[in-house]
């Protein structure tokens, strides 16, 4: 790495004004680091060139994780451990970039998606992400899966003024343009969507005991701060238990048992897919019927659902942003056919019934969306602008009147949320389209 580079990292934009002011000369410098490669890898390039078979980290790089035919996006997801369910998301984003590279890529240069298992441990993350950047020089970090993994690996990234991109979290202190300008959001914050919650209680159960069962993590406690807010005064009245979970727990029983107990009847439900499908299952086993909340990124009929029992599932309370692929309502829909002919080339015998193959189909537009607007120039610098510049975009499968909008003081792409209930194996949207807002 040249002075040059290195005099530049050291400087932390204070903004994303601060960030954009850097922009030329750190283009220059990126250019620069990228005339040579990093040692140790001639003789493989010796080896592979003779075989004809020439890396792509091999040819002549333009920029950081950049070279004239290829765009190197980094990624870490669960493939392993606790959180395995998520991996699915990374899955579809790769096959969604597979097929975007089918039909020429991104203004001529194919996306090279390297994905690697975290576990969903923050250490493992800050692991695989410092070699995505330090070994694989990626432009940019996508969509990293989990709010603690996306904290763990954030300070680095910033440091390194390296993109990270559409997090995979909600966590309200998790995007900060000022204090973190290389960092961009994408779903509605938790806290914005337990305030959401709240307010349903508020006006339809004004008088309800409350039960709430959450991660005992960042992810958890923005949750819980949201609802508590969102209830006010009401809040110490009104809840009337809490129980969390280590996300290595390998049930959530007891913290059931001990929610029943308290005499509650609405059950706020803030876990990831593997413990809402048990909290659902516990909750119909021992007779249990509250008015149930569950958040919005454990909605999936397949994934959470159907192995609770859809008998068990029914009337749960939840909001969303994405069009949901058991819902009949979108059978027609030219956007959901389109994905489910994705889904049969790309990923054929994948569940479509889980929501997150959605979700990852949606995010990966995003990104190629950013990419399109950087047009030629792709320094790091100009990714985080395009990406603080989406200007009202409708993606595919985002629920009609919903859009994702950002600006260079608004990193929150997604700030709008409808109501639903499942019923049979459906999900029922109700009620207006609501503003969640952003931030407390």
């Amino acid at each position: 790495m040249s002075t040059e580079v290195r005099s530049m990292a050291s400087h932390q934009p204070t903004g994303l004004a601060d960030a954009w002011a850097v922009s030329r000369p750190q283009r220059q410098a990126e250019a620069a680091h990228a005339q040579s490669l990093r040692p140790g890898r001639w003789l493989a390039v010796a080896v592979l060139a003779t075989a004809g078979l020439m890396p792509a980290w091999a040819q002549k790089a333009v920029l950081p994780g950049v070279t004239e035919t290829e765009i190197r996006i980094g990624n870490t997801a669960p493939y392993s451990g606790p959180g395995s369910a998520y991996s699915t998301i990374a899955k579809v984003e790769a096959a969604y970039f597979k097929m975007i590279n089918e039909t020429g890529g991104i203004n001529g240069r194919k996306i090279n998606f390297i994905s690697y298992d975290d576990s969903l441990s923050p250490p493992k993350t800050v692991e695989q992400t410092r070699k995505l950047v330090e070994s694989d020089d990626v432009l940019a970090v996508f969509n990293t899966i989990g709010t603690a993994a996306n904290l763990a690996a954030q300070k680095y990234l910033n440091a390194k003024q390296v993109p990270q991109l559409l997090v995979g979290g909600g966590a309200t202190h998790l995007v900060d343009p000022k204090k973190y300008p290389w960092t961009i959001g994408w779903q509605p914050t938790y806290y914005s969507e337990a305030v959401i919650y709240a307010k349903y209680i508020l006006a339809n159960h004004p008088n309800a005991k409350i039960a709430v069962i959450y991660q005992n993590d960042d992810f958890g406690k923005d949750y819980l701060t949201g609802l508590k807010e969102g209830l006010g005064d009401k809040a110490r009245s009104m809840i009337a238990a809490e129980a969390t979970y280590e996300p290595s727990d390998p049930t959530v029983d007891s913290q059931v048992l001990k929610l029943k107990a308290s005499g509650a009847d609405v059950l706020v439900n803030i876990t990831t897919p593997k413990f809402a499908s048990q909290v659902i299952k516990k909750v119909a086993e021992i007779g249990w019927k509250p008015t149930h909340f569950l958040i919005n990124i454990s909605v999936s009929v397949g994934a959470v659902m159907k192995p609770a029992g859809i008998e068990n599932s029914q009337g749960i309370l939840s909001t969303a942003y994405l069009m949901e692929s058991t819902d009949a309502r979108w059978k027609d829909h030219p956007d959901m056919k389109a994905w489910s002919a994705f889904m049969d080339k790309y990923l054929p015998g994948a569940n479509k019934a889980d929501s997150m193959n959605v979700y990852g189909y949606v995010t990966a537009q995003a990104l190629v969306q950013i990419l399109k607007q950087c047009g030629n120039d792709l320094s790091r610098a100009n990714v985080i602008r395009q990406a603080a510049s989406l200007n009202k975009v409708p993606f595919k499968l985002m629920l009609p009147g919903i859009v994702a909008n950002t600006t260079a003081t608004d990193f929150y792409p997604i700030q709008q949320l409808q109501m639903m209930r499942l019923k049979g194996e459906q999900w029922e949207l109700f009620g207006p389209i609501i503003s969640s807002g952003v931030g407390q």
